[in-house]
């Protein structure tokens, strides 16, 4: 089983980066299960600076997890579901791929020993 990238290997190293800390993924699942929100919405949610979010916000809007368009003078933030969809796709190809050699190791490990009597 060949595991078909619909990504290059530093668009995926930013996506898992960007997942990798726990607020990213807070931001995210807040934004793709709601509304899109301003960066300073975001920010009242967090014990942190508005800085520190919107840093947060850049590194997740880099991996293609969110988008930002002004209005006026805010900075709306969405969430990209397609992106997501694109890292589970992977995942599960990875899971195939290794549920795969886990059945081909069983059949080898059967066939070289026997069960006994």
């Amino acid at each position: 089983m060949v595991v078909r990238r619909s990504l290059s290997d530093a668009e995926l190293d930013g996506l898992f980066r960007a997942l990798a800390d726990a607020t990213r993924r807070d931001i995210v699942a807040r934004l793709l299960a709601g509304e899109p929100a301003s960066v300073s919405t975001l920010a009242a949610r967090y014990d942190m600076s508005f800085a520190a979010v919107q840093k947060h916000v850049a590194v997740l809007e880099e991996a293609g997890l969110v988008s930002k368009e002004s209005r006026g003078r805010e900075r709306i933030v969405r969430g990209n579901p397609e992106r997501i969809a694109q890292a589970r796709a992977l995942l599960l190809e990875l899971e195939q791929l290794w549920i795969s050699r886990f059945s081909q190791l069983d059949q080898v490990l059967s066939d070289t020993h026997p069960p006994r009597k």
